[in-house]
């Protein structure tokens, strides 16, 4: 989906996956698991790679023990955008969506799991909940989880957002799109 659907800074898929960091990590034995990432980034805003963990007994630990390929899958905001929504009789309809897509290598790196944790719960929790609460139960946890580094050899970001559609159209589907968050991913877009 290169050219027209590529999103229109560097920075735009690390923003993507911060506000939807549940990602598909795949392995290339076909194991797979929804897991939240946390995007690492270049100084241009790129993104170099995608941290996160997983339980040790998880398959994908063996699997990239054994070889390292994967592949990472997100889903950010999307939406059916019904015929209903222009004036123009003879449109169609279609689908809006903003989505990634990684070819990676999978490196685990065991002495950052409490760094993976601790990562991804200032992401999410902003200050309001820390692991601390968690007690001596926490040390116990972390010897159940293992960090990994996802290392990115190849991005396809996809963002199909209304950027094919004529002017009149497009102000048409975002003032009436029921889905206002892809409607601001729409205007983020243009």
């Amino acid at each position: 989906m290169a050219g027209r659907f590529e999103p229109r800074h560097a920075g735009d898929p690390a923003r993507l996956i911060a506000a939807y960091p549940l990602g598909w990590l795949v392995s290339a034995s076909f194991n797979a698991s929804p897991l939240p990432l946390l995007a690492e980034t270049g100084a241009d805003g790129a993104i170099v790679s995608l941290f996160g963990h997983c339980a040790r007994n998880n398959p994908l630990v063996a699997d990239f023990r054994t070889d390292p390929r994967g592949l990472i899958l997100f889903n950010g905001p999307r939406g059916y955008v019904s015929p209903s929504l222009l004036s123009k009789p003879d449109w169609a309809p279609t689908w809006n969506y903003a989505v990634l897509r990684y070819r990676v290598e999978v490196e685990l790196v065991e002495g950052e799991t409490r760094e993976a944790i601790e990562r991804l719960v200032d992401a999410m929790e902003h200050g309001n909940w820390s692991t601390e609460r968690v007690g001596p139960r926490y040390e116990t946890m972390l010897t159940h989880i293992v960090a990994f580094r996802a290392h990115v050899r190849s991005a396809e970001p996809a963002y199909k957002l209304g950027q094919d559609e004529s002017a009149e159209g497009f102000a048409e589907i975002v003032a009436g799109h029921p889905n206002r968050v892809l409607a601001e991913w729409m205007e983020g877009q243009r």
